[in-house]
């Protein structure tokens, strides 16, 4: 795999270079709620920048249906990473039309052009080969080379992470090259107890991983919604609370299968309702009521999984144990993600929500090993799936 250390040493000044970056950042409105992408990807774009290169960016935001849609226009986020970088960042007002090809043409050395949200072209993330073939040759109209350093985006076949790199030459940035050597230390032989920390609202969302981890791990430490499947699964009745009935069977498996592997709450913090504003309740497990709904997991929880984290020889973190957005159910992700800090373990935080609990919550960013920008990527390669976009740089 080149890397960017190995383009920069060839020499890029005066080249045009394309960076899929992974700037899909939150927004409430026109405001960056959590800026921690673009922050991230700001080692490889001063590297480039500095050395002289033509710097052109492609990026998603949200979900846009492949036509523009100003609710998913990467604006903010130009500005935002103006800001960071202390120059000037132009937006293209297209993806790969008469704007970005004009801007391109008009970039000096050491410049920085923001394409248009690539979403906003149907080739971006279609299932058809050529049709995405089409738009990476049109993305190769605009550089000279490709620098691949959206982690968050490598586990997509999409034609800005993939098919380009297909067609110009192709080399792994920094913050690629660093998840994938952070993965490989999860995966090959990671100091014991290797504890796993597991939220979400869903089991069906984390089966695979799961199933992956548990003959790999000492403990899994389940909370989020997810954790009520499982209660269930162990007989126990949950009020309101998130329930995937078809998963609790599988559940009562992965329990008999890894016994004493997969640790559940011993108390939730429960509701009369999804707000910061609700009656609440701190109750064993075994004693959630009906018409009452699990948002947290309780004290009595934090403190037992914080004792096997504490022992741990490495963590990894996915997924919040609760609402942490809401005040009252913020305890149970704060508990368990200090936890991690304070421990001596080797602590990687999985991206997604994790990423931006650790933020949100005012906690120590390098009380951490290393924080993924990448959740759904990092899962996909602790299930022991190939990254299509990681192995395109391989090829």
């Amino acid at each position: 795999m080149k890397t960017l250390d190995d383009l920069i040493a060839e020499g890029v000044a005066g080249r045009r270079v394309l960076v899929r970056a992974d700037l899909n950042v939150p927004l409430d409105g026109d405001t960056i709620t959590d800026d921690g992408r673009i922050k991230a990807a700001l080692p490889t774009l001063r590297a480039l920048t500095g050395a002289g290169a033509k710097v052109v960016v492609a990026a998603h935001l949200g979900r846009p249906k492949g036509t523009p849609d100003k609710k998913y226009s990467l604006a903010p986020v130009a500005a935002r990473l103006a800001d960071l970088l202390g120059s000037t960042v132009v937006l293209a007002a297209d993806v790969v039309g008469e704007s970005a090809k004009a801007e391109v043409a008009k970039l000096p050395d050491g410049g920085v052009l923001l394409l248009e949200n690539v979403r906003f072209e149907p080739g971006e993330t279609s299932k058809d080969e050529a049709e995405r073939g089409a738009l990476a040759d049109a993305y190769a109209v605009l550089a000279d080379v490709f620098v691949s350093d959206g982690f968050g985006v490598v586990h997509r076949e999409q034609a800005s992470v993939y098919d380009v790199a297909t067609r110009l030459p192709a080399y792994a940035g920094g913050l690629v090259l660093a998840e994938v050597e952070v993965l490989k230390q999860l995966t090959g032989e990671p100091r014991r107890p290797y504890v796993v920390a597991l939220g979400g609202s869903k089991v069906s969302d984390k089966l695979a991983v799961i199933e992956s981890l548990l003959p790999k791990v000492d403990a899994i430490l389940v909370g989020g919604g997810m954790c009520f499947t499982f209660l269930a699964a162990e007989g126990l009745g949950v009020g309101d609370s998130l329930l995937e009935a078809d998963m609790i069977d599988t559940c009562k498996k992965l329990l008999a299968e890894h016994p004493g592997k997969v640790l559940l709450p011993a108390d939730v913090v429960i509701a009369d309702d999804f707000s910061a504003e609700a009656n609440t309740q701190t109750v064993l497990a075994a004693n959630i009521r009906e018409g009452w709904k699990g948002l947290d997991i309780g004290p009595i929880t934090v403190e037992r999984y914080s004792d096997v984290i504490a022992g741990a020889g490495t963590v990894f973190w996915n997924g919040p144990m609760g609402v942490f957005e809401l005040a009252p159910f913020a305890e149970g992700t704060r508990g368990v993600a200090k936890a991690i800090v304070d421990s001596p373990a080797y602590s990687v935080v999985g991206g997604g929500d994790s990423a931006a609990a650790v933020r949100l919550l005012g906690l120590p960013e390098d009380g951490f090993s290393h924080i993924s920008t990448g959740g759904g990527a990092s899962l996909e390669y602790l299930e022991g799936k190939e990254l299509p976009g990681v192995a395109v740089l391989e090829a």
